[in-house]
């Protein structure tokens, strides 16, 4: 039996960028839109350089680390460390940071051969949920002591409607007769 040693192909490497909420900019054609925060990105997770990445996206370096750090770029930052596999894997979300992802669009950029192909938005529901559960324990904790779902009524025979009475003759069709067995006492 003859056997074929296996040639097997690389795989093709398409580094995985996270979704991010933009840093909030003021609007200029030549600043650090969404889309080139995405650009940029994609780019450092290619070339695994903040230069080349800026160079990319048509900015400078200089400019890329002042973003960073400016108020709001949390989540930019992270996936920044993310793409260069700095970041820690347990991390805690502040409160703010999960009201600002639930409100907020994330956008995800697609690498695909080395080049960002497309950029995705896509709304993060588990942050919606659990912002909605932080309020929820906000306005509980300002209402006073916690009351059981239940007891929010009072006394349920208050609200209820009255049932209709209910005779004791059977119900038939219009029309139809009804026959009785033939035994003395039946009326």
């Amino acid at each position: 039996m003859k056997t074929y040693p296996r040639t097997t192909r690389p795989r093709a490497r398409h580094p995985r960028v996270p979704a991010f909420v933009p840093v909030p900019q003021r609007v200029r054609h030549d600043g650090w839109t969404p889309e080139r925060q995405a650009r940029f990105l994609a780019a450092l997770a290619v070339t695994r350089s903040v230069s080349a990445a800026a160079r990319t996206v048509g900015m400078a370096r200089e400019t890329a680390y002042r973003l960073r750090t400016k108020r709001g770029a949390e989540s930019f930052a992270r996936a920044w460390d993310q793409v260069l596999g700095r970041a820690s894997a347990n991390r805690k979300v502040s409160p703010e940071e999960r009201a600002l992802r639930a409100m907020g669009t994330l956008i995800q950029p697609r690498v695909f051969r080395g080049k960002c192909t497309g950029i995705a938005q896509k709304a993060d529901n588990s942050a919606l949920l659990g912002h909605l559960a932080d309020l929820d324990r906000s306005c509980a904790a300002a209402d006073g002591p916690a009351r059981r779902s239940q007891s929010f009524a009072g006394n349920p025979a208050v609200h209820a409607a009255p049932l209709p009475r209910r005779s004791h003759r059977p119900i038939s069709a219009p029309g139809a007769r009804i026959l009785a067995p033939e035994r003395e006492g039946f009326r």
